[in-house]
């Protein structure tokens, strides 16, 4: 694995003069055509990235002309979004971008295109039978699956065709693909950043957030989105008091994520954190409240239903019979959803008072090989095993309207494994500030 720099040391030879955006630009163009990047764009725009760049002022704008791509849910002025899909090709094209967009394009960013994505957002997995699956871009031998549903916009950070892949959130779509892809995934709390202009698929559960290669970049990026300053601390890790949750959370972990998991807590308490565990029985009924699909289900078929009418064959069929699980879902039901999630948000919250974040695995796996899970005879079993376990941890933390982040754990000679540090709702700022003293035990040599 080539390990790039991240935005803000680019920053720092920016500054210094040691580099321009242009030269940048060049590199990052480079890494979107190299065969490692395949299928991770499903539009590029390298001009427009270039005149970006000449453009660009290092002093005064964050993101300094710096490549940035974009989910292909996500309104670009003057392009189509289609959502990883066929079933948008005739629709009209953006009359203007979406805010978070504007806010990055603002913030300097250099577009460089739009990323591949899992079908209307609605897998963990990343596979796309419409545009090809792009494979994960951190593993050798054996191609393995990038994470969804954010899957290009993971390998354009891997790959170092942008410094900022911006994605979405509903179930894990930033997390799962940065901890396969041993990169830092940030979910916010859903209200801080606009989802205006955007794809939906649950409008309950979206979230517009960020891949980056850091934490610290993962800051500068959310400060961006949602308009806002992060309160830093220096308290060191045993200030904080940390919680790992055994339900749920280790079911059917493997191997290689257990001994990285174990070896980040062993560090923690050399470090003098804090750990406890913590019994959180509500955990146990999410996969109960979700039976029938939840609302994603239920309400990506409100937004679906008239394109089902005349297109339904045009969609990915893992993806169809899912969002036609919607179809059953009655308004009483729906009802009864809303108020139920209310009740478990409050027994969780309950449960994590007086605990400042949560220590988890992002998934309990690592990136399976992407052979046993592209479509063909006899993969669905494997696509929809492999896809549950992907969704099921992070998914808790979107249930929960709560932020997390994800960040690698893993060692040298492993496949990635990703850290999740998670809270409730508003609870932004601690898990970043705490995310970023783990990362500084993990990656002590960050320039």
């Amino acid at each position: 694995m080539t390990l790039f720099p991240d935005l803000h040391a680019t920053r720092q030879r920016l500054l210094a003069g040691q580099t321009s955006p242009g030269a940048e630009i060049e590199q990052a163009i480079a890494g979107a055509l190299a065969p490692a990047c395949a299928h991770a764009f499903l539009q590029t725009d390298f001009e427009g990235a270039r005149a970006r760049a000449t453009a660009a002022d290092p002093a005064r704008q964050p993101l300094a002309g710096l490549a940035v791509s974009v989910k292909d849910l996500f309104d670009v002025a003057g392009q189509v979004s289609r959502a990883g899909s066929i079933v948008l090709d005739g629709a009209p094209p953006a009359s203007q971008d979406a805010l978070a967009v504007a806010r990055l394009r603002a913030a300097g960013a250099a577009l460089i295109g739009r990323t591949n994505m899992s079908e209307f957002a609605y897998s963990g997995v990343g596979v796309n039978p419409h545009y090809g699956t792009p494979a994960n871009a951190v593993t050798t031998g054996v191609p393995r699956v990038p994470g969804g549903s954010s899957s290009g916009a993971a390998v354009s950070v891997a790959t170092g065709a942008a410094f900022v892949g911006l994605g979405s959130d509903t179930g894990g779509s930033i997390r799962i693909p940065a901890a396969l892809q041993g990169l830092v995934g940030f979910k916010s709390t859903q209200c801080l950043v606009p989802l205006d202009g955007s794809v939906p698929l649950s409008f309950t559960l979206d979230t517009a957030c960020a891949m980056t290669r850091s934490v610290r970049d993962a800051i500068t990026v959310h400060e961006i989105l949602a308009a806002r300053r992060v309160t830093h601390s220096q308290a060191p890790l045993s200030h904080y008091r940390l919680a790992v949750v055994p339900q749920v959370m280790f079911d059917g972990i493997d191997a290689t994520v257990a001994r990285a998991f174990e070896r980040t807590l062993r560090l923690l308490h050399d470090a003098g954190a804090r750990v406890q565990e913590l019994l959180v029985p509500a955990l146990g009924e999410l996969a109960g409240l979700q039976a029938s699909g939840g609302f994603a289900a239920a309400e990506s078929y409100a937004w679906h239903r008239h394109l089902l009418a005349d297109h339904a064959d045009q969609y990915d069929p893992r993806v169809l019979s899912r969002i036609q699980r919607g179809a059953a879902i009655s308004a009483a039901d729906y009802i009864g959803l809303l108020h139920a999630r209310r009740d478990w948000m409050a027994r969780v919250e309950q449960a994590l008072a007086g605990y400042d974040a949560v220590l988890s695995p992002t998934v309990p796996i690592v990136a399976p090989a992407l052979a046993d899970v592209l479509p063909g005879p006899g993969r669905d079993e494997a696509f929809f095993r492999v896809n549950g376990l992907l969704l099921r941890n992070p998914s808790v933390v979107n249930m929960l309207d709560g932020c997390a982040i994800s960040l690698p754990c893993h060692a040298p000679d492993e496949l990635p494994v990703g850290l999740m540090v998670w809270q409730g709702a508003m609870g932004d700022d601690v898990v970043l500030n705490i995310a970023q003293q783990i990362e500084m035990l993990l990656r002590p040599q960050q320039p």
